[in-house]
């Protein structure tokens, strides 16, 4: 991917002079924010807000001054879980005290009141005033980090909390002026952008290549789109979560996993809406752990997913947030990619092909590096506070219409991925041209990352669903030259699971339905001197898999002759191993597969490079069809099968596999097993 102007001189000084001149008093020095986010275990957003407040400016003098003034803010209000005590009996002593804290507000429908709960101050039953509750929603979802005024009343037999909050203001920035703001974008090129936008996350794009900025601006797109959806997995430690946590008060992150319906969407008892209408993100941490309490509550995600309303009761409720789902991938994308899917670290309920088509984009996590040090800035960026509000209105414009102006999506692209592709760049541009100053490379560039990122799901949902998500070549055309360009994903492939060159005698590829997908499997076959004894391994306690390779034994045994009258099975023993390469489960369609391995190994003769068995057999030698031809023959090739052998009994299926398909591999055709025997050795 390139970027706008690579000569573009985005050093240190000279984004920070840009910054200071275009943006003066809404840009801090990001070393500022760790120096105090080390002392305080707030987030990045309310130390900001204080920063912004004190020492937004570039005179040093300044900034010592405001930086005491922000420590001393910090320790006299900010309070430390393990100084509650302490901080309570100061608010009792001089009846009254300034507190920055996390406030998360309940109705207690007993005493018809509403209650609050401080976290670090560790005191519930706090009564808050009404016009608090209804100006700020939401502190009854999760809550918000505010500065309160506390006072102290008690008096005997009363049934709530002495404390009462008699002042509460958020901490977040007052309204926006956007038309400054995109004035002021107006001073930096693209790459200068991108990069600005990166250190007011407290990222040091020096340190990363353009490719990885992409994927960390990617994380911010949620923020700016409504109802986007997207999915990021890698390693531990690249800061998949930290942007939804740290640098915006409008997302939250649920932790664990574990939700309910009425949390996340709507409580029948309360009549309340819930997370998805109050928070512009719900971004999901460690996703193999996502647990719904309700039956129902993965299908009212999709429903919600796809159309950014649910239905409950006899309501049906719209809302905007976006839905972020960031976990760990253990394995290797390599192991992955060839043996299963790279959505593989969901829960079980959640495998389901229309839920994963809802993502509109699918970041790779494991092109990000791990955090290190020097990957945090020192330099001045955005008040993170500033750049979330923005963000928040920018929601409510829309950029999808760029790429009419210029291009026309390929044919491959169905209803939902022009939806994903659409919002997407959509999301890109607002972070990159808020202004709209976009030029037609610049939506390319969007384009294509947009496409890559779709891909990515739809490559997904062809391992998991089959045929069904076949169309996955997607390109683009420049409505101006005419010109098609394809877009890829880098790590798509998967074709060394069946090696190129020459195999063992004895070994072969074949591709079968197991517990409830199809896979591809490897039967590796040895022979020793012996009685005509079979021995079984790779097969687990599925008692169809192993019924089914003897059956094939058995004919071997009675029918050997017919291949080559030197064949004698009842003077060796044979130990077939089942490799199953796909995580597919136990297969039982592996008669015809095992008859031609035992031939192969026994004669010595490999069978043709790269080449897939397919088809079965019954015990007197009748031959059974492929089933789901089309699929089967896409796992093969995502596999990396050049050669295909079928029975002629599947000849009448070949109109269902479409011709780019069947087009791929050199085809043969048998008769009966002995046939199927010669053509895969390679014998006329």
């Amino acid at each position: 991917m390139t970027t706008s102007d690579p000569s573009a001189d985005t050093g240190h000084e000279n984004l920070d002079d840009l910054l200071n001149d275009h943006f003066a008093g809404k840009v801090v020095r990001k070393d500022l924010t760790k120096l105090v986010k080390e002392g305080a275990n707030v987030p990045v957003y309310v130390l900001e807000y204080l920063l912004g407040t004190y020492c937004a400016s570039r005179d040093e003098e300044v900034i010592a001054d405001g930086l005491k003034t922000v420590k001393r803010v910090l320790a006299e209000n900010y309070v430390r879980p393990d100084e509650s005590e302490k901080v309570k009996s100061t608010i009792r002593e001089r009846g009254r005290m300034k507190v920055i804290d996390k406030v998360t507000v309940k109705l207690n429908e007993k005493r018809d009141v509403y209650e609050a709960l401080l976290s670090n101050l560790g005191t519930k039953g706090v009564e808050v005033g009404t016009q608090f509750v209804k100006q700020y929603e939401k502190l009854l979802a999760g809550g918000i980090w505010c500065i309160v005024t506390l006072s102290y009343f008690y008096e005997e037999g009363q049934k709530g909390s002495p404390f009462v909050i008699e002042e509460l203001k958020p901490i977040q920035m007052p309204n926006v002026d956007l038309e400054a703001y995109f004035k002021g974008r107006e001073g930096f090129t693209e790459d200068q952008w991108i990069d600005v936008l990166l250190r007011s996350t407290g990222m040091e794009p020096t340190n990363f290549e353009t490719r990885v900025k992409w994927h960390l601006l990617a994380r911010m797109v949620p923020l700016v789109e409504n109802n986007y959806n997207v999915c990021e997995l890698g390693p531990r430690g690249t800061g998949k979560s930290h942007i939804y946590k740290e640098i915006s008060p409008n997302s939250i992150l649920i932790s664990g996993g574990k939700t309910s319906v009425a949390n996340l969407f709507y409580n029948l008892s309360s009549r309340r809406v819930g997370l998805v209408g109050l928070w512009d993100v719900v971004a999901f941490d460690e996703v193999a752990g996502i647990n719904f309490d309700d039956k129902d509550g993965v299908q009212i995600m999709k429903d919600y997913m796809a159309s950014g309303s649910f239905a409950r009761g006899r309501d049906s409720i719209n809302a905007s947030a976006s839905m972020v789902f960031v976990g760990n991938i253990n394995q290797s994308v390599d192991t992955l990619v060839k043996t299963s899917h790279l959505l593989a670290p969901f829960p079980e309920a959640m495998i389901d092909t229309a839920f994963f088509d809802r993502f509109h984009c699918y970041i790779p996590g494991w092109e990000i590096p791990k955090m290190r040090p020097e990957f945090f800035t020192n330099g001045y960026g955005f008040i993170v506070d500033y750049l979330a509000e923005v963000m928040r209105e920018l929601r409510k414009r829309s950029f999808s219409d760029a790429i009419s102006k210029y291009f026309r999506l390929g044919r491959d692209l169905n209803q939902r991925d022009t939806i994903a592709v659409k919002r997407t760049v959509s999301g890109l541009l607002k972070l990159l041209y808020p202004h709209e100053g976009y030029t037609k490379e610049a939506v390319a560039r969007c384009l294509d990352y947009a496409l890559e990122s779709r891909r990515r799901v739809k490559e997904q949902l062809k391992k998991i669903g089959g045929m069904e998500f076949y169309d996955v070549h997607f390109s683009y055309t420049d409505i101006e030259t005419s010109e098609e360009k394809f877009i890829g994903v880098p790590e798509q492939g998967g074709g060394s699971l069946i090696p190129d060159g020459a195999l063992n005698p004895g070994v072969l590829h074949t591709v079968a339905r197991g517990t409830s997908l199809l896979g591809l499997y490897r039967l590796e076959t040895q022979v020793t001197s012996g009685g005509g004894g079979l021995k079984l391994s790779g097969l687990g306690s599925s008692a169809s898999a192993k019924e089914g390779i003897k059956v094939g034994f058995d004919y071997f045994k009675a029918n050997a002759s017919r291949v080559s009258a030197s064949l004698k099975p009842g003077e060796h023993d044979f130990h077939l191993h089942l490799v199953e390469l796909h995580n597919s489960g136990p297969a039982n369609a592996l008669t015809l597969a095992s008859f031609v391995a035992l031939c192969s190994a026994l004669l010595q003769r490999p069978v043709q490079s790269q080449l897939v068995v397919l088809g079965s057999m019954s015990l007197g030698g009748s031959i059974i069809p492929v089933e789901s031809l089309a699929e089967t023959l896409q796992v093969a090739f995502n596999s990396g099968a050049k050669r295909i052998l079928l029975p002629m009994a599947s000849v009448t299926d070949i109109p269902t596999i479409p011709g780019e398909l069947f087009a791929k591999f050199q085809t043969s055709f048998y008769s009966d097993p002995a046939d199927a025997v010669f053509k895969a050795l390679g014998v006329n």
